[in-house]
């Protein structure tokens, strides 16, 4: 059975007539194949060697996005293309337009149900790190920089989108978050759709479709975990809420519910003696408090809402930075997290 080295080797002796396959909207130019994205977009961000060596620096095959960061061999071109997430199947596709025979005796691929906890998982591991992505210049604008555990977070450049059931789907960079359970499996993932061109004061980096926010898999009594919670934990709704907060006070545990109904509805551990919720300031926020009031009150877990000054602590932080939100928050903690929490350098100026 060939290797997945010789499968590339093979596409890459016919690098030219992959693209004109997979990336028919581009165009040869000297060396290279020029097209818009992996999505086969026209333009000129995606660039594929078409000349080289089979193997080794400089070789036929290789692509780069020099929008997204992504790179890789023509397997890699072929699994993003076809958006194919088992590399049975990637060879498989590799070995039909090579005109090779498939290997005898191979299962077929296990389908997962649209919409489930599995499909979840599945697109999960197809994002990558959101380190330089425009995942990271989404968050960024918003002020979050410090992305401190945030392994949760991923990004994917070509996350499908469809409008409604009527229409054809769509691709945009998107934000992916892992929804995880109180023993760190992954139920769901939550996608924001991104802005390709960047942050706008209309847009604020999101992508102009019109839900660009939506979950997939199981939510309920999970959430998007930031920090390794034991005693203390910060909960609520957004991802920004909550990584805006940890800007402030980096070692605070959180979870990002992801909406107010699951924020009054996530899972509390028995070694959770305090709990911070993170009010957003409307009536959908009030609801949420309150039926945490109640559950952690008949589980003896105490509970301290942290109010932000303006609408939320996206905001927050956007107007008065990490300094200024620290500010505000240190008066709400209970004084024992307030050493616990605040950075050495802040408590010393704050007492000296």
């Amino acid at each position: 059975m060939q290797s997945a080295s010789d499968l590339a080797a093979d596409l890459a002796a016919h690098a030219d007539e992959v693209c004109r396959e997979y990336l028919s909207n581009g165009r040869r130019q000297g060396s290279y194949w020029l097209v818009g994205n992996l999505a086969n977009h026209p333009g000129r961000s995606l660039f594929v060697r078409l000349t080289g060596p089979a193997r080794g620096t400089g070789a036929a095959g290789r692509w780069t996005d020099a929008a997204t960061g992504q790179h890789g061999d023509l397997l890699d071109l072929i699994r993003e293309t076809c958006r194919l997430t088992e590399f049975a199947d990637v060879a498989d596709e590799a070995r039909r337009f090579l005109h090779l025979p498939k290997p005898e005796g191979r299962p077929k691929t296990e389908r997962v149900a649209p919409g489930s906890p599995d499909a979840a998982r599945r697109l999960f591991a197809m994002a990558r790190p959101i380190r330089g992505t425009l995942a990271e210049t989404y968050l960024d604008a918003r002020g979050i920089a410090d992305l401190a555990g945030t392994d949760w977070l991923r990004f994917h450049p070509t996350c499908y989108y469809r409008p409604d059931r009527h229409s054809p789907t769509e691709t945009w960079p998107a934000l992916i978050a892992a929804v995880t359970d109180t023993t760190g499996t992954i139920t769901g993932v939550h996608r924001t759709w991104l802005d390709p061109d960047g942050f706008s004061r209309a847009s604020l980096g999101k992508a102009p479709v019109d839900t660009p926010r939506r979950a997939l898999g199981r939510l309920r009594g999970g959430g998007v975990r930031f920090g390794i919670a034991t005693d203390i934990l910060a909960a609520g709704e957004g991802i920004e809420t909550v990584l805006s907060v940890r800007q402030a006070l980096p070692d605070l545990p959180g979870i990002a519910a992801l909406s107010a109904a699951h924020l009054a509805a996530i899972d509390l551990s028995p070694a959770l003696r305090r709990l911070y919720v993170l009010r957003d300031v409307d009536p959908a926020g009030d609801a949420a408090e309150a039926a945490l009031t109640v559950r952690t009150k008949s589980l003896g877990i105490e509970l301290i809402p942290l109010i932000p000054s303006r609408e939320d602590f996206n905001e927050d932080l956007m107007a008065f930075g990490s300094d200024g939100l620290r500010h505000h928050l240190q008066s709400q903690l209970a004084p024992e997290d307030v050493a616990r929490f605040l950075p050495i350098g802040v408590q010393r100026d704050r007492t000296g």
